[in-house]
């Protein structure tokens, strides 16, 4: 499966800067409101440490990481949700991603505009929620009273679709999000609606470079932070200008430099990360026929589902899963001492594959 990430925010925030650092895709990012106007999409290799180690023992003539797809979707005010700055077409945009990347501004630049001429990261956020609020609810209205016409024949089913929508309708109007909302897992109604506020948030603090690495000390990053927690959403802490510039650089220049500004792990790959935990995903291996390639699945995947993400005929026709996991293979060497030291398990068809298996796929069609 694909993992595709929307990045939202307030116009002038560093939307495109995050866009242009993630996928070096060479964004307009220049300073006045509705730079960008279509959303910009690319992609970005997933840095997994796992995939060259199995390569330098391997020796592959093809590696495939994951890929991620970025849309980098033009900024929203209030009003949006009215069709205020084209707000009705960005705001579809956000339907056909996986996960929202919502950008706030932490930073203060006079060189830079805000829209709202003043720093209030809360206050931005808040914008943002509200304007996918009211989309959400003009689409659960919408639904609603198509229900109540339809109920009127008396189908039960009609009926209780109705009382459902209706209560999803008042827990909305009260300003919450509907990810937040409890639903029964086997309901179809909520997934049917394609509501804004079920994708899961990821909050992305851009803040100057006077405030790397994490923003400690800043009142707006613990502000949003605080936020965060309290909503249980994940936050992440970068300075976009930063990444954006890095991106730019030799692998090797990145490190040297990463390592002179007292950064472990650069804000993008914390930011893939996060993603990936809050998709609930996995990754495994194939080494087939000389290429190395990563997979990515939903946790809890069973080994007939995983292979069918290769191609439909290994979930077809799926007999066995010979697997290895990454830290056994590392340590012996090779698939054949693995075999030897009986590292290499045969697995069936109730087999959940784990982070980090190496997966050979044994299948007859």
């Amino acid at each position: 499966m694909g993992l595709k990430c929307g990045i939202v925010g307030l116009p002038n925030v560093g939307k495109s800067t995050l866009f242009n650092a993630l996928t070096s895709g060479g964004a307009d990012t220049a300073n006045f409101p509705f730079c960008t106007i279509d959303p910009n999409i690319g992609t970005v290799p997933v840095q997994d440490g796992r995939l060259q180690s199995i390569a330098d023992i391997i020796k592959p003539k093809k590696v495939i990481p994951v890929f991620v797809e970025v849309v980098d979707i033009a900024g929203l005010v209030k009003g949006a949700s009215e069709g205020k700055g084209r707000g009705n077409a960005f705001l579809s945009h956000i339907r056909d991603v996986d996960l929202i990347l919502h950008v706030v501004r932490c930073f203060h630049d006079d060189n830079v505009a805000h829209v709202e001429e003043d720093i209030n990261p809360l206050r931005d956020i808040r914008t943002i929620e509200d304007e996918l609020i009211l989309k959400d609810l003009e689409t659960i209205e919408k639904r609603e009273r198509r229900l109540l016409t339809q109920s009127k024949s008396g189908d039960k089913d009609v009926r209780s679709e109705l009382q459902k929508v209706t209560g999803l309708r008042e827990f909305i109007e009260r300003g919450n999000a509907a990810r937040s909302y409890r639903v029964a897992e086997d309901d179809a109604y909520m997934r049917e609606l394609f509501l804004l506020t079920t994708k899961p948030m990821v909050y992305v603090c851009n803040i100057s470079e006077d405030d790397i690495p994490d923003g400690a000390g800043s009142e707006i990053v613990d502000a949003v932070r605080e936020f965060a927690k309290e909503h249980g959403a994940q936050l992440i802490v970068v300075c976009t200008k930063l990444e954006e510039e890095l991106s730019e650089l030799a692998e090797e220049d990145r490190a040297v430099f990463l390592k002179e500004m007292g950064i472990e792990v650069s804000g993008l790959e914390r930011l893939v990360e996060t993603a990936y935990r809050e998709l609930g995903l996995v990754t495994y291996f194939t080494t087939e026929s000389s290429e190395l390639r990563a997979w990515t699945i939903k946790s809890g995947t069973k080994a007939p589902q995983a292979a069918g993400v290769i191609h439909t005929d290994f979930e077809r026709g799926f007999i066995k899963a010979e697997v290895i996991k990454c830290d056994a293979f590392f340590a012996l060497g090779s698939e054949t001492a693995a075999r030897e030291a009986g590292k290499m398990r045969s697995e069936g068809k109730g087999y959940v594959v784990q982070d980090g298996d190496i997966i050979l796929f044994r299948f007859n069609v």
